[in-house]
């Protein structure tokens, strides 16, 4: 039995899923699907880069779900899905779209059009340089959390990734200043993340309102199929708790890590991570061993699934 899950921005890279758009069908016209509602070159972007633009939030996240969705459809439609027998769906902050897409919650192009507005709303969300992020390696959500009480510092956990892996948000006079406190607290690597803004925080707020009136418009299928929301890191298959737990994400903790926890009490033993990149791979085998984790990313990676 298998989850599949699906990564979220920071795993983009030049180039991601070319090689699916120009060997098969279904990834190429998934391409064409979303250009044609998004009216962005999707496929200029990641293979030529204009202008960073595959590094700017408005046009990343459109990019990496494009990238995760075409490589998705290529397995179920050249391959067909049951060879990967999933029985639950999740991914990690955008790539939660991603897995309310193969749980057929909702189509591609309503998904497009969600997360073009997504991107666009946390792109504009906040003034450049007045917020951002930090990576804090060594010690747990538990422990940064404490010592984020002791010292009164003004910045959240935004991410929870691993038990050794916390990505905090704040001003970005805080996240500097943050700097040393940790690592009088025996953090020994602290990084200051190359993002425009402090997202999975209250900065978030704004958006999270426009985007939820977004949300609103969707008219969500009844899948019944178990999605781990970011959220509440809990196995949902109730259609309401699955949109209640999309429309408060932008602005609260990604609980990766409680989320992966959840997914060891289940009789899933393989996971699949399916998009550009292998962050969420790297990040589970810190949680667990009980998984045998593949990831696909590349036309060589499909030996992995015969």
């Amino acid at each position: 039995m298998s989850a599949i899950i699906f990564p979220g921005q920071g795993s983009q890279y030049l180039n991601m899923s070319m090689d699916f758009n120009d060997n098969f069908d279904a990834a190429s016209r998934v391409f064409q699907e979303i250009e044609d509602i998004t009216h962005i070159n999707l496929r200029k972007i990641i293979s030529e880069n204009p202008s960073d633009n595959l590094n700017q939030t408005n046009f990343t996240q459109i990019t990496i779900f494009a990238a995760s969705m075409s490589i998705y459809k290529t397995l179920l439609y050249e391959f067909g899905l049951e060879i990967l027998k999933p029985e639950i769906f999740l991914g990690h902050s955008l790539g939660e779209y991603s897995a309310l897409v193969a749980g057929n919650f909702i189509n591609i192009a309503e998904a497009s059009d969600l997360i073009k507005k997504r991107g666009e709303l946390m792109h504009s969300s906040i003034q450049p340089n007045f917020s951002g992020m930090a990576a804090v390696i060594g010690k747990s959500a538990d422990f940064i959390d404490e010592v984020i009480k002791k010292n009164k510092l003004e910045i959240v956990i935004a991410n929870d990734n691993s038990p050794m892996q916390v990505v905090v948000s704040g001003l970005i006079e805080e996240i500097n200043s943050s700097e040393k406190i940790f690592s009088e607290n025996g953090i020994k690597r602290y990084v200051k993340l190359n993002v425009s803004a402090a997202f999975h925080s209250a900065f978030m707020n704004d958006a999270q309102n426009k985007l939820t009136y977004e949300i609103d418009k969707i008219n969500f299928e009844n899948a019944n199929q178990p999605i781990i929301s970011n959220y509440d890191s809990q196995i949902n298959t109730d259609l309401n708790k699955i949109i209640y737990a999309l429309k408060n994400q932008m602005a609260n903790r990604v609980k990766w890590t409680e989320s992966i926890k959840k997914l060891e009490e289940t009789k899933i033993t393989q996971i699949i991570e399916i998009g550009p990149g292998k962050v969420l791979s790297g990040l589970i085998s810190r949680i667990t061993k009980k998984f045998d984790i593949k990831s696909i990313d590349k036309i060589e990676d499909l030996k992995k699934i015969n």
